[in-house]
């Protein structure tokens, strides 16, 4: 049961990694204004090439619900291993100040989460909105998931280059999520590193380009993501611009992920397991992104990623194939009203 409940966490810190990476995806969505003097403005300029542009005012939050859903299907040692999850988290973002040389800095923050999780017939549930009926998580992965609820970070962003150049609020993440569950604190510290939480985050700037778009114009973005004896997800977000839809831009995203296994002087961190080797890639992984440049930002946001291949693990000295197959759906829609605060009200 020790080590069930371990694996589980461990999972589950996994695929929130994965999540975040999906969030990053994407960027903001907005609550539509019927605005037909810049609708028309904007149909005039979307004729011809034109460049898209983010914009920030100081002081102004804006809310964000990313909902992913996965369903994974295991197969070790001739057992099959079935996992469905929903996970549901609720940010804010705020313009905290744009500096003398352009640069922006946001906060981010955690506001409640929601988790749905089935692992071999054993659900999990866990609430954050609902307090008096959070769910049956047991009582590690209850405090594990609380410890989220709060943690905020300091995002500097150069609209230049669409990089994230800096992330403050790393140690103190950390060091919260580790006391809850102490025995993950070497796991978390290799994953959640410094560099790590910027390939996240970076991706989310990185939905228009820097130059200007016309129908057809292609662009790309490469990300890898070092999850430390996880080992490490490279990504590249093939980007076409495809005009207006409904008076919105309208993009398509095809994404090319591929997994590398640790390296073998990749110490295991606390994983009860090493990964010794393995093979998986993405295929059919594709989205749609709407941007509204009168806002100057993502209205709404879709993406499905299907990966596939094996792994060979170590468990205990015995060495053990697992093939996997998942399936990952990541929807994203932002307002100006908490959802959470919302959320609880209409209760």
């Amino acid at each position: 049961m020790l080590y069930g409940r371990r694996l589980t966490a461990l999972l589950f810190l996994a695929v929130l990694a994965l999540s975040f990476a999906g969030l990053d995806l994407f960027g903001r969505a907005d609550e539509k204004k019927d605005d037909t003097k810049k609708t028309a403005e904007t149909k005039k300029e979307a004729s011809k090439s034109s460049k898209l542009e983010w914009k920030f005012e100081v002081g102004k939050p804006f809310y964000q619900t990313m909902t992913t859903k996965t369903e994974q299907n295991m197969k070790v040692m001739n057992n099959d291993v079935k996992q469905t999850q929903t996970q549901t988290f609720y940010f804010s973002w705020t313009p905290q100040e744009k500096l003398p040389d352009g640069k922006w800095k946001l906060e981010q923050k955690i506001l409640g989460v929601k988790m749905d999780i089935d692992i071999g017939g054993a659900p999990i549930k866990y609430d954050s909105t609902t307090p008096a009926a959070a769910g049956n998580a047991s009582n590690s992965l209850s405090e594990f998931f609380k410890a989220l609820i709060g943690s905020s970070f300091i995002v500097t962003v150069d609209p230049k280059t669409y990089k994230v150049i800096e992330i403050k609020g790393r140690d103190e993440f950390v060091n919260k999520l580790a006391n809850a569950n102490k025995q993950m604190k070497p796991l978390l510290d290799k994953i959640l590193s410094e560099e790590a939480l910027r390939e996240m985050a970076e991706p989310t700037f990185a939905v228009i380009p820097t130059d200007a778009v016309e129908k057809g114009k292609k662009w790309t973005k490469k990300t890898t993501l070092d999850m430390g004896p996880i080992g490490k997800y490279e990504n590249e977000y093939i980007y076409t611009y495809e005009g207006l839809d409904k008076d919105l831009d309208k993009i398509e995203v095809a994404t090319k992920l591929s997994y590398l296994p640790p390296g073998q002087t990749e110490g295991i961190g606390g994983l009860p397991f090493r990964i010794k080797s393995a093979k998986l890639e993405s295929k059919d992984s594709k989205g749609t992104i709407l941007f509204n440049r009168n806002k100057g930002r993502v209205e709404k946001s879709d993406m499905s990623v299907n990966l596939g291949g094996s792994l060979d693990i170590e468990i205990g000295g015995q060495q053990t194939k697992v093939d996997l197959e998942q399936k990952q759906t990541t929807e994203i829609a932002t307002s100006d009203t908490n959802p959470v605060e919302t959320k609880t009200t209409s209760k």
